[in-house]
């Protein structure tokens, strides 16, 4: 009998023992369990290489923590440096974004504490008077008491179904999102900088060859005057040569107009105003930086909009996950202890004592539909930022293939644009000095000069846009480029549909 007692004892404890080791696999894989679709990027179809150019396509994901540097370097302009210097210490908009990148950090962290018990602490001493008509009153209770109370709390909700997990996942991604927004807004600064100081040094150079034009147009007018006085040329030459120069003089003044507005929006991009700054004139080119004959897609994943939008849409694929825990019961436990007294004796005396401690569960049982719309809801913000970033993805495609199509075709213009130059520059130098021997009249020259000058222009105006087609390019490329980012991918290699 003695054995057989202590059999059923031990298969007792077995019993239990089963029971808790069950209970706590069951809370550990409710506690392991969430309610959100798996997340997939969303597919893109794109084709295997870029149009125009040789490089190829190379399984691409955001990548965006991926270092650009001083990309700005590659023109080698020591001022162009400078400002990107300033801009990145004193502009305003990229003080905004920094901002909002604290904001989103600081609200992951609010989200974050939900996976911890909340503890707290309270007390106060309070004088009270209860009213005569009170409801229940005793008769033997005073007018007015003292309530003396010192307790502590401690709450904590078991994430069951993973809303609280979904709710950190999704505020992690939208920190990432703030993180690569501030990387986007300093990218787009810093090109915008670039872009305008180009400008602005195109606007040098023209304003340079107006003023070899002035002094050349302003020799032809002297000496149309002179031969006037001398009976060889006529009026209609004099006026034709004041003609040439005041129209001349007009464009000086457009360009020294322009050059002045492209001056104080640089200002503005690196915190300074517009009344306190000036950039020297130059008329030294800037060079053309040499562009890669192969660009892999892989370059493209360090765009920060590309980043910024796939993180988003896996915060909303995390909110239908937020949507689903509603339906669900919620569990929590809370605990209590502290001293209560009515202002008689030490407050903390063992008979003062209170204590509770227990499980809450609720459970909505009718709403009028509000959680089946709230989770109706997040799958189309799930399905808005996965469109959003599909949006993103091809609008980078088409900003690098624009480029490259620029660079090509701008290429080709510059060459023809120089030989106009060339051209239009003989045929000046022939007019004049056929006029001054007296064969042509001033017509021909003022006509071959101002070939020229419009020549030499467009020829620098398309030299100032290869230049902005080189920022802009590496802009949508996501930054800069070195020999190890240039590496071509295996041509073996899968193309992702996902860049």
């Amino acid at each position: 009998m003695r054995i057989l007692s202590t059999i059923r004892k031990q298969r007792s404890r077995w019993q239990t023992g089963a029971r808790h080791a069950l209970a706590g696999c069951l809370l550990t894989a409710l506690a392991g369990c969430s309610l959100a679709p798996t997340y997939h990027r969303p597919d893109i179809a794109i084709p295997a290489n870029y149009k125009e150019a040789s490089g190829l396509w190379a399984p691409a994901a955001p990548a965006d923590t991926l270092a650009r540097g001083d990309w700005w370097q590659i023109f080698g302009d020591t001022a162009l440096d400078g400002l990107e210097h300033k801009l990145d210490a004193s502009n305003p908009s990229l003080a905004v974004a920094l901002s909002r990148y604290d904001m989103a950090h600081a609200y992951e962290g609010e989200l974050r504490s939900g996976l911890f018990p909340h503890l707290g602490v309270d007390g106060g001493p309070s004088n009270n008077r209860q009213s005569n008509n009170r409801p229940l009153r005793g008769s033997n209770q005073p007018n007015e008491y003292d309530a003396n109370t010192a307790q502590f709390s401690a709450d904590y909700e078991f994430d069951f179904w993973g809303r609280v997990r979904n709710e950190v996942a999704a505020g992690k991604a939208q920190a990432q999102a703030a993180d690569a927004d501030l990387a986007s807004a300093k990218l787009s600064l810093q090109s915008q900088l670039a872009d305008l100081y180009i400008q602005l040094r195109g606007y040098d150079i023209q304003a340079h060859i107006l003023a070899d034009s002035l002094d050349a147009y302003r020799k032809g007018l002297v000496l149309t005057q002179n031969r006037m006085e001398g009976g060889i040329a006529s009026g209609l030459s004099v006026a034709r040569a004041k003609n040439q120069l005041s129209d001349a003089m007009a464009q000086a003044a457009e360009v020294t107009a322009q050059r002045a507005l492209t001056e104080h929006a640089i200002a503005t991009l690196v915190g300074v105003s517009a009344s306190q700054f000036s950039l020297p004139s130059s008329d030294i080119q800037i060079g053309l930086p040499m562009i890669p004959s192969e660009i892999p897609s892989t370059l493209l994943q360090r765009r920060p909009d590309i980043a910024a939008a796939e993180r988003r849409t896996f915060a909303a694929n995390a909110d239908i996950g937020v949507a689903r825990a509603a339906f669900y019961p919620s569990f929590s436990l809370s605990a209590l202890f502290g001293w209560q007294n009515t202002g008689n004796g030490s407050l903390l005396s063992a008979g003062n004592r209170m204590w509770a401690l227990g499980p809450i569960g609720a459970l909505s049982l009718f709403d009028g539909g509000l959680r089946r719309s709230r989770e109706r809801e997040a799958k189309a913000g799930f399905d808005e930022a996965a469109g959003q970033y599909r949006v993103t993805v091809l609008t980078a495609f088409q900003q690098v293939e624009d480029n490259l199509s620029l660079l090509t075709n701008l290429s080709h213009e510059a060459h023809d644009e120089d030989d106009a130059a060339t051209a239009a520059q003989d045929a000046a130098t022939i007019a004049t000095n056929r006029y001054s021997e007296g064969i042509v009249n001033y017509l021909d020259v003022v006509t071959a000069q101002t070939s020229y000058l419009q020549a030499k222009r467009n020829a620098e105006q398309v030299r100032t846009r290869r230049l902005q087609a080189s920022v802009n390019l590496i802009r949508a490329l996501g930054g800069g480029w070195s020999g190890t980012e240039m590496k071509k991918p295996p041509t073996d290699q899968p193309v992702a549909a996902v860049p």
